[in-house]
């Protein structure tokens, strides 16, 4: 088996769609399909069903993959090191709301421009989610801004976080106890995200009087309702609301006896093979977060 066909095979993995696949590696479906047929005639038997335009991994193909993958990704590290440009490859990752919206894209941006052979697919979804895409294999790294633990999964914390609560309502410009804000609407994000979860758990015994007004999952639709409406309030982190209350469309509503902080996480699968470029990236989110 050659190392190309190879390299086709773990990208089908996760891209079933052929037609899809050979647009984006500019290689013709017959070129790949005739690659990937003659890696299975030399194991002897299909690794993909194929359902109408689509190749599904069957259960031979996740068994070849689960014991070869990390083989093939040492091997792609020791191939690098004889190139010019010695680190390249591409990195999957998903962020957390507040870490993908407002931190990682400048960072990602910053890591391209000095590592031209590296790619990264990059996608937000909440903290619980993406603890299930590391298990499932679908992604090489999260970063998280909630405090899950799971047996399965390494996380390394790599910054603090502060939330405070906000609102448009300037009567509110002064420090108050956090139950006497309970009569307002509040607005948070949805279940499974760290924001929210960070949030309820700080305010204790005193969650039980809070009473959740609405729920999104994107902020641009929490801060809107915000700035329209004087009765609704939330907590969200800083740096979403950095440029509001810059601009003096929201408050920071100052809060005694309580601070709501948490810290970013970087996690991934304790089997997952860290490969070079991967290994980089990870100093590189590190050092600039």
């Amino acid at each position: 088996m050659t190392f190309k066909e190879l390299e086709l095979f773990y990208a089908l993995c996760d891209n079933p769609h052929i037609s899809q696949f050979s647009a984006d590696i500019r290689l013709t479906q017959s070129a790949i399909s005739l690659a990937i047929k003659s890696l299975e005639k030399k194991l002897g038997e299909p690794l993909f069903d194929r359902i109408g335009k689509k190749l599904v991994l069957n259960e031979r193909g996740r068994v070849f993959k689960d014991n070869t993958y990390h083989a093939f990704l040492s091997l792609q590290d020791a191939q690098n090191l004889f190139k010019e440009d010695k680190v390249s490859g591409t990195i999957r990752i998903a962020s957390s709301k507040t870490i993908g919206n407002f931190i990682m894209p400048q960072i990602i941006y910053d890591f391209l421009h000095v590592n031209k052979n590296i790619t990264i697919q990059s996608q937000n979804k909440n903290s619980t989610q993406i603890m299930e895409l590391l298990k499932e294999g679908k992604i090489d790294m999260g970063f998280i801004e909630s405090e899950i633990e799971d047996t399965q999964i390494i996380k390394e914390r790599l910054a603090q976080d502060d939330l405070i609560v906000v609102s448009s309502d300037k009567s509110l410009n002064k420090a108050l106890f956090i139950d006497e804000l309970f009569y307002k609407k509040w607005i948070l994000r949805e279940e499974g995200s760290g924001t929210r979860e960070v949030f309820l758990k700080h305010l204790g015994k005193s969650v039980k009087e809070l009473k959740v007004f609405m729920e999104f999952s994107d902020f641009e639709e929490i801060k809107l309702l915000l700035q329209n409406n004087k009765d609704a309030i939330s907590c969200l982190s800083k740096h979403v609301v950095t440029k509001e209350i810059a601009q003096n469309s929201l408050l920071h509503v100052k809060i005694k006896n309580i601070e709501f902080k948490r810290n970013f996480y970087c996690v991934y699968h304790k089997k997952k093979y860290i490969s070079k470029a991967l290994e980089i990236f990870k100093k590189f989110v590190k050092e600039s977060i």
